[in-house]
Parts: structure tokens; sequence; C-alpha cells
């Protein structure tokens, strides 16, 4: 039992690394970029083609959710998803980053 709780979220750690790492890769950054705190967020910010001053709006507190799921709508669109996909991304992202990542979604730069 004790393997296990360790196991499970272990797997959905890599699962997410796994994902960001294709998805960053699949929009022309480097897949090591996911890995570093703050640094990927800029980048992130960059793939999505918004402003890196929105960092400072993910440290205020509940003008960070609003952020989220904007960047993730702006994610998803920049992939050539709908807002639904965003959503999806914010709210199930253990099913919607991998979706995105190992799907069939290219990289449409705006």
């Amino acid at each position: 039992m004790d393997v296990f709780a360790l196991l499970i979220p272990l797997a959905i750690v890599i699962g997410f690394i796994a994902s960001f790492w294709v998805i960053y890769t699949k929009a022309g950054e480097a897949g090591w970029k996911c890995l570093i705190p703050i640094y990927n967020l800029i980048v992130l910010l960059k793939i999505i083609n918004k402003p890196v001053w929105w960092i400072i709006l993910l440290l205020i507190p509940l003008v960070n959710i609003v952020i989220i799921i904007m960047v993730n709508i702006s994610l998803a669109k920049a992939f050539g998803k709908g807002t639904g996909f965003g959503i999806g991304l914010t709210l199930l992202a253990i099913i919607f980053a991998p979706l995105l990542a190992f799907g069939d979604a290219e990289y449409i730069s705006n």
C-alpha cells in the first residue's frame, strides 16, 4: 500500500513533466525550459504571446485564478483548440495536458 502511495503521485508528476516537455517542444522551445520554476512561466507566456508582467498577476490572490484560466485558454488556442479545451486544461489538466502534448495538435504561431 505504501508503495502505491508513492508511485501514483510520482507517475502523475512524470506525466505532467513529459506532457509539458512535449508542449514546449511543439511550440519551438527547448523542452527542459518547462522544468525551471518562474522561467517556465516566462516561456509559457512567450508561447501564448502574452506580456511577461502577467507573472505579477499570478501572485495576486483570486486574480491568479482568472489569469490561469486565460493562460490555459490561450494555450489551447495557440494549438488550434477551442475555449472548452482551455477550460479542460484548467479543471482536468491530468487528462487535457497529455491530449494537447501527444495528440495531433499543432502549434499555430500568432
